[in-house]
């Protein structure tokens, strides 16, 4: 039952009418600003519960890598020295259980780093390219010219290096070989950190992952 009393605009004076309209505002404006609160409470509430927990679970997965680092390391040690040989591991290696159910594996993540002779190389296989290939065999000379192509932190990239190493004899043109030559030199690879990955058998006999990482969910 509606309690309210009907109003018959069409009966007000102006002046009432204008008082109408404007508590009728009033009382929208309250009512958006209501809204508007509660939305934003809510919201706020939600992405601090979020961020709290996420950073609960980082320090939890931080505690937990160096848990595996430490273990792995330990590990590592005494497959050196198992038997009468030791080994020479460069740090990459996995470990299963006897009935090979469960497996870790510790990755060693490196980076490829160039110095500063990269950049003569560079210009050196570019100025033969421009001189001796452009003309005579356009798309050898884009496909060549591609893998010194740098990537937006103005690296160049690992595996299209390698792609270009297939091409070295192919010509004999000093600035070719010299260009290569000293892209070799000025290559090293940095190691970045150790990476884990745990695997278990499901009931089919089939590995799954456990997956660590929310972009790959």
């Amino acid at each position: 039952m509606n309690t309210e009393e009907t109003i018959d605009i069409s009966k007000m004076s102006v002046a009432e009418l204008e008082a109408f309209l404007r508590k009728k505002k009033d009382k929208e404006v309250k009512q958006l600003a209501k809204e508007k609160e509660t939305y934003e409470r809510e919201r706020d509430e939600k992405a601090q519960t979020m961020v709290r927990t996420a950073k609960a679970f980082f320090k939890e997965l931080s505690e937990f890598k160096q848990y595996c680092h430490i273990e792995m390391e330990d590990q590592a040690n005494k497959l050196a020295n198992y038997g009468k040989i030791r080994g020479n591991s460069k740090g990459g290696f996995s470990i299963s259980d006897t009935n090979d159910t469960v497996k870790v594996t510790r990755r060693r993540d490196t980076e490829p780093v160039w110095d500063e002779r990269s950049n003569k190389a560079v210009e050196l296989i570019k100025d033969f390219l421009s001189d001796s290939i452009k003309k005579r065999d356009l798309d050898m000379y884009e496909i060549l010219m591609s893998f010194l192509e740098r990537n937006e932190n103005g690296d160049l990239e690992y595996k299209r290096v390698m792609d270009l190493y297939k091409h070295e004899d192919k010509f004999n043109d000093p600035r070719w070989k010299e260009g290569l030559r000293l892209i070799k030199e000025s290559f090293s690879n940095h190691l970045k950190g150790y990476g884990y990955e745990f695997k278990f058998k499901n009931e089919s006999g089939k590995w799954e992952n456990v997956i660590l990482n929310f972009s790959s969910l």
